[in-house]
């Protein structure tokens, strides 16, 4: 068992090195192999090849992060209506609170998903958070006109981009290996930046 966990140990840290350097697309299996010390043979005794290894190094923390992010969701959406209006930007801004600090104690998997994972179904990984905020937008805007409050014509390919710019943008701590307390800093003056923003917007 020690053996099995030692030369899974190899592996995983020959693989994080290659992709880091090349990116997925460009990462050579042969050399991870090469570098961990390893036969291909008994490669394959532990991943069925380089698109599961790449899974096996992100998989967790991109769930981690994907769950933080839909329990803020879930938490908002499950308030009573009457009361989400004084409640827009402070679940929010807890969850991205937390994704960062463990962004943090796992840079180089996020390293990985952000900026090397072309080639892989995790390439989406930003874009499907997007995806799941504009949703929660036309909800919420959904709640606000049962209420009375008149709506501008904010179509889904606006909210999309609106998002999307603060999406990428927290991410992009994580694309310039920005330290800590900057990037706490920034992404909290991101935050109030958007904030202000949908408040000129819907009024709230």
């Amino acid at each position: 068992m020690e053996e099995y966990s030692d030369t899974l140990g190899r592996i995983q840290q020959a693989a994080m090195e290659e992709f880091l350097e090349k990116g997925f697309a460009d990462a050579s299996l042969r050399q991870i192999v090469k570098n961990a010390g390893v036969t291909t043979g008994a490669f394959y005794g532990y991943y069925s090849s380089k698109t599961a290894l790449f899974a096996a190094l992100v998989e967790p923390h991109a769930a981690a992060v994907m769950g933080m992010f839909m329990r803020a969701q879930t938490a908002f959406s499950a308030l009573p209506e009457q009361e989400q209006p004084a409640h827009v930007g402070v679940e929010s801004k807890d969850c991205v609170t937390e994704m960062l600090d463990y962004i943090y104690q796992h840079p180089k998997p996020f390293k990985l998903l952000v900026c090397k994972a072309q080639g892989t179904g995790y390439e989406d990984f930003i874009h499907n958070m997007v995806e799941i905020e504009v949703e929660s937008t036309r909800r919420f805007m959904d709640v606000l006109r049962r209420q009375g409050q008149r709506m501008p014509d904010l179509d889904d390919q606006l909210c999309h981009i609106i998002a999307s710019g603060m999406f990428h943008g927290i991410f992009e701590v994580v694309v310039h290996d920005m330290p800590y307390d900057r990037a706490k800093q920034y992404v909290q003056q991101l935050q109030d930046f958007f904030l202000a923003g949908w408040h000129s917007l819907i009024g709230v």
